[in-house]
């Protein structure tokens, strides 16, 4: 057990049966009253952000994780089936872990697994920046930079992102997990 005098960014806590992240947190001296702390905690297994104050003092119960890199093989509808590199042990883990971020994986991408002390997965990470080719999109016109358009373009994944018109297929593209979208043309 810790109390909030351990609080720090990073810091995993279970806090209502989940395990939250703190990503903030503030020590608060009132001229009058008890101390206290004032959080931002995120949901590992959901996203969800929530503010949360506690008192000064409170006992939380400290989570402690495990951060292992797992192979990226292939996609199948009950999810994404990785591989240990040790072991070379082969598993599935559901597409809801990995949000939105799944969708831009390929094969042979490394991901990491957030795992508790009983081998639970608390969260799945990918790559915050992945290169993926695009395979289809509609071909840009020359001189049409009149503002800032964009157009849809299949990538080698199946994902669909939304390009500049310069863009054309074959190009290789650095995309963000996080957002889902385009950052730049990577040079070949």
């Amino acid at each position: 057990m810790a109390d909030t005098s351990d609080f720090r960014n990073g810091l995993i806590i279970k806090y209502k049966g989940d395990p939250f992240v703190i990503t903030e947190f503030q020590h608060v001296k009132p001229g009058k009253g008890g101390a206290f702390v004032r959080t931002t905690l995120k949901n590992m297994r959901t996203g969800k952000v929530l503010d949360n104050t506690f008192r000064s003092g409170e006992s939380v119960e400290v989570v402690r994780v495990e951060r292992r890199k797992y192979q990226f093989l292939y996609k199948e509808s009950t999810g994404l089936v990785l591989m240990d590199n040790e072991t070379y042990e082969q598993f599935t883990v559901p597409s809801e872990q990995f949000g939105d971020g799944g969708d831009y994986l390929k094969e042979g991408e490394e991901v990491e697994l957030l795992m508790d002390s009983a081998d639970q997965i608390i969260s799945a990470e990918v790559p915050i920046f992945v290169t993926l080719k695009v395979v289809e999109t509609e071909p840009g016109f020359k001189g049409d930079t009149a503002n800032s358009a964009l157009k849809p373009a299949k990538l080698e994944t199946g994902a669909k992102v939304q390009v500049p018109l310069f863009i054309n297929e074959g190009d290789v593209l650095k995309i963000d997990t996080r957002t889902g979208g385009y950052v730049e043309r990577v040079k070949n």
